[in-house]
């Protein structure tokens, strides 16, 4: 089976660009799993985990904090709001910042203050589970 062109960008940098045999990622409505030959699609993803499966059976792993998926038959864009290489996610750094943003919440004074720690929390939230992902994926 030939494989499927990925490329996986930020604002800041080009995270990610080679051949894959298979994509798993959070797609807005759940996770999308993509393999070579997918019918086109263009989605929004939410923040978690991008794991892409390399044509040598080597796995990358990337977390999005939110942005665009466009799958093509022979290749997949992840246009990401922020992109971070498991490798390079600080989990001493995302604990800290959940602590500052559960303070918030407790100290929050309207509707949206609150929205927005509570957005702030959910993408915290899937950070530490893609640190977790990372970490299993590195003992195996």
């Amino acid at each position: 089976m030939a494989g499927i062109h990925v490329d996986v960008v930020s604002a800041e940098e080009s995270i990610f660009s080679g051949p894959a045999k298979f994509v798993v990622l959070p797609g807005e409505a759940g996770e999308l799993g993509i393999l070579p030959q997918h019918a086109p699609l263009i989605t929004r993803i939410r923040p978690g985990t991008v794991e892409i499966e390399k044509e040598d059976g080597d796995k990358e792993l990337v977390f999005v904090k939110g942005g665009i998926l466009e799958v093509q038959p022979h290749y997949i864009t992840v246009l990401a709001d922020t992109a971070i290489r498991g490798r390079d996610l600080d989990e001493a750094k995302a604990q800290e910042a959940k602590k500052a943003a559960e303070e918030s919440l407790r100290t929050a004074k309207d509707r949206q203050e609150i929205a927005t720690v509570q957005a702030e929390l959910s993408i915290l939230a899937a950070q530490l589970q893609a640190i977790q992902k990372f970490r299993k994926y590195k003992r195996s």
